[in-house]
């Protein structure tokens, strides 16, 4: 009798073993099956992870790009573990985020090259700014220092020795034309060149507005110091960053089929950068 009911116990706590287990890897499928959360700012650079996104679900890799209209908030996002993966900053924006905000992101492999130009609807070439014209920067720190140093660039104003990339305007040391350098969100460079001389437009927002970078004043292009400053990165949580999930797709992201789209669809403006 004692045998049988111990033999019932053996039964039943491998029955439950056996659940526990089934439950387990029904999570874990489940979870696989879910797509991954890739986090974009709105524009372009959405466009060329939905061509991943094709290429990795024939691969058995279902991802979902979800597209921001605030710089912030793809980080954001990913910190609270609400995406998986975002691609739309370099990595001196994304250490700036990180430490002021307290997040634990990492930055992975490099994505595309996006530099930026100096846009203008009312001058061909920046020597015919006038003096006391206005003209627009972004209002992040880590952005700002591209704007400023492609307008020194172009003969407008005169920075500083040696800040380079990490300029601000208290930096500005001439300014013969006496111009007035607004900082506006990203976002509404483009926009702002109704009201404005000039302004700085990144690329995603520059191609949003029909702005072609080969015809800018001059292109970002013409500054090699600031090429770290347009390599787009992926970045995802410290604890996230060895996923299987997010290694694959980045390298379906980083194949020649998503680059040839890349050099179809926007003839040199933004380039592969791998």
């Amino acid at each position: 009798m004692k045998a049988l009911s111990r033999f019932r116990f053996l039964s039943l706590a491998a029955s439950g073993l056996l659940l526990a287990s089934l439950g387990t890897a029904a999570l874990a499928q489940s979870a696989a099956d879910k797509p991954l959360k890739v986090g974009v700012s709105a524009g372009p650079y959405g466009d060329i992870l939905r061509e991943a996104a094709k290429l990795s679900e024939k691969q058995g890799l279902k991802a979902e790009i979800i597209e921001f209209t605030d710089w912030n908030q793809p980080n954001a996002a990913l910190d609270a573990g609400d995406i998986d993966l975002n691609n739309f900053q370099h990595k001196f924006y994304l250490a700036n985020q990180s430490k002021a905000r307290n997040y634990k992101l990492v930055a992975l492999d490099d994505s595309i090259l996006v530099p930026g130009g100096i846009h203008s609807k009312k001058y061909t070439k920046a020597s015919d700014i006038p003096n006391g014209a206005k003209i627009a920067i972004p209002n992040d720190p880590t952005n700002a220092g591209r704007a400023l140093l492609l307008f020194e660039k172009a003969g407008l104003i005169k920075l500083k020795p040696d800040v380079g990339i990490k300029a601000t305007v208290q930096d500005v040391a001439e300014n013969p034309k006496k111009l007035q350098i607004v900082e506006i969100d990203a976002a509404q460079l483009a926009r702002s060149l109704d009201d404005v001389a000039a302004a700085f437009v990144s690329s995603n927002y520059a191609y949003l507005a029909g702005l072609d970078l080969n015809k800018a004043l001059i292109p970002e292009t013409s500054s090699p110091e600031a090429k770290p400053y347009y390599t787009l990165l992926f970045a995802a949580r410290e604890d996230r960053k060895d996923d299987p999930r997010i290694k694959k797709f980045i390298a379906i992201y980083r194949s020649q089929p998503v680059k040839d789209f890349i050099d179809n669809k926007f003839k040199g403006s933004i380039q592969a950068a791998w």
